[in-house]
């Protein structure tokens, strides 16, 4: 018998509702990370932060991470996006490996150049997509896997919410620059979904729009994908009766899917991952599954955000791939960023 690995000694930059609940209640619960550096400024979060992960230091500015890189091992950037790509740049240079939240940075130059840096410095970067582990998705995946749905023309894909009155922290001011705005946030998670699924992109229309005065708060994207299918992808902060979460066709079926995966709001109601039946679709939210004559009901699916993280450290311990190669993310920016730059022609009156 061999002893089993030191945990990875990791720091997480921002204890907001990312940092606290999407990367620090799962690493408090795998033994391969230890918490050992917690960093943020607000007084209750600081608290929170010493009650879930005792015996980690709490310093108040994340650009500090350097002046304890001798006890770290894995830095996890939380912070607002226009933050990351400085802290992650800090964290790499000081001979740490780095994970950092979506949308990874602002732009996909920045992406670029820091992907270059951490390979320059031989550290592992990665992007934390945790809807890549979503229960409808994971279910998704292995349709498609099994030819369930044969060639898919149409992928419909949504993530619509009821928040009037607009964002709250950074998120109420902070714009496309700041990686600010719906298709940032949601976006990043629908587009990365569309890449896995239907591959690379050829074309991309877009409408953007602020309905509250704000950053955007609703977008449809029209993806064209190299392999001859479509994407329609809306995220919405206005939608109080959402559509399918999925609807994807085929040639020899479809597959349709209601509601949310339900880790995130679990996470808020304070249920921990260790509990029982956690991530487990309700059967209310099981798919439907049609050949155009048959219909049935595939089974519910079980989200695991907390795999992300057995994979890393599977990852950084053994040199293999990373769970989410940051140039997947990179590819993400570059199409959030065409459909910004994506202009409409108003016609005049006939």
């Amino acid at each position: 018998m061999t002893d089993a690995p030191a945990p990875l000694r990791t720091a997480i930059l921002g204890y907001g509702l990312s940092g606290r609940i999407f990367h620090g209640a799962f690493l408090r619960l795998d033994p391969s990370y230890e918490v050992v550096l917690v960093a943020t400024s607000n007084e209750e979060r600081a608290a929170q932060a010493r009650a879930d992960h005792p015996g980690a230091r709490v310093i108040a500015d994340p650009l500090e991470v350097a002046q304890h890189a001798a006890d770290l091992d894995l830095v996890i950037v939380c912070t607002p996006p226009a933050s990351h790509a400085e802290l992650t740049r800090t964290a790499l240079e000081a001979g740490l490996d780095v994970v950092v939240d979506k949308p990874f940075v602002p732009t996909s130059a920045e992406g670029e150049a820091l992907i270059a840096q951490a390979r320059q410095l031989g550290r592992r970067l990665s992007v934390y997509q945790n809807r890549r582990y979503d229960a409808d998705f994971l279910t998704l995946r292995g349709l498609l896997e099994q030819d369930a749905l044969g060639a898919v023309h149409t992928l419909e894909s949504r993530f619509e919410t009821w928040r009037p009155g607009g964002g709250r922290g950074w998120k109420a001011g902070a714009g496309p620059a700041e990686g600010g705005g719906v298709l940032f946030d949601l976006g990043s998670h629908l587009v990365d979904q569309a890449l896995l699924l239907m591959g690379p992109v050829t074309e991309v229309l877009a409408d953007i729009r602020s309905i509250q005065g704000g950053p955007d708060d609703m977008a449809h994207l029209v993806l064209t994908h190299a392999a001859g299918g479509t994407s329609l992808l809306t995220m919405s902060r206005l939608s109080a009766i959402p559509g399918p979460r999925f609807l994807v066709s085929g040639d020899r079926g479809a597959w349709r899917t209601e509601g949310l995966d339900p880790q995130e709001a679990s996470l808020r109601q304070g249920v921990q991952p260790d509990a029982p039946d956690f991530g487990e679709e309700p059967p209310s939210d099981r798919g439907l599954l049609s050949d155009g004559s048959v219909t049935v009901m595939t089974p519910a699916g079980t989200g695991d955000y907390g795999r992300y993280y057995r994979e890393l450290a599977h990852a950084l311990r053994s040199g293999g791939p990373l769970p989410v190669d940051p140039a997947d993310s990179v590819q993400v920016l570059r199409i959030i960023e065409a459909a910004h730059a994506t202009h409409r022609t108003v016609l005049g009156p006939a």
